[in-house]
């Protein structure tokens, strides 16, 4: 590992990956918790990242949502398995502005804009039919442009703090921990 900056170390990371991956190599395991501590683990795809953070989107009304709503602390996991590497991120959930919402929102496939009105993503689901008949009626509704439904937006994660880990033989793993420290970070290794 060879950088000072985990944003340049990531995005060399983030280019293997998705040059090695066979699927989604933007993967992250996103876990949140409840206030009370019940932790909750899911699989998101990271849309967007830069020094400011990493964007993934969702339905604000979902248990992701609802959960980082009142604890905006999660941890996201990267874990490229064909590179045996993996990518570890503390940080605080922060909404993105509407804008940004809007402009990704449009850029997605137009089924997936009316599965963002058909679902109540995370609530329980009498049948199949209910969905499909609900994808049918947002279809109807709007039979042009799709706009972003007002529950549905993203959060960027501002990391606290980066670790970097390396798989090595006879589990001799490199790990390299960067910390946040004011406008900066500060690095060092971890024992494997």
């Amino acid at each position: 590992m060879t950088s000072a900056d985990p944003f340049v170390l990531f995005g060399d990371w983030f280019a293997a990956a998705a040059a090695a991956e066979p699927n989604d190599p933007n993967a992250i395991a996103l876990a949140t918790a409840t206030p009370d501590g019940r932790p909750s683990v899911r699989i998101v795809l990271l849309k967007a990242w830069d020094a400011c953070g990493f964007v993934f989107y969702t339905n604000l009304d979902s248990r992701k949502g609802r959960e980082i709503a009142a604890n905006p602390f999660v941890h996201l996991d990267f874990h490229w398995k064909s590179l045996r590497r993996q990518v570890r991120i503390d940080g605080r959930a922060e909404p993105v502005a509407a804008a940004e919402a809007d402009t990704y929102f449009t850029s997605r496939a137009r089924d997936s804009q009316l599965g963002a009105w058909a679902s109540d993503q995370s609530r329980p689901l009498a049948d199949r039919a209910t969905f499909d008949a609900r994808l049918a009626d947002a279809a109807a509704r709007f039979p042009g442009d799709v706009p972003r439904p007002p529950r549905w937006s993203g959060f960027r994660v501002v990391p606290s703090a980066i670790e970097f880990w390396q798989d090595r033989d006879f589990r001799h793993h490199e790990r390299t921990l960067f910390t946040r420290d004011g406008d900066g970070w500060t690095s060092g290794m971890l024992y494997p």
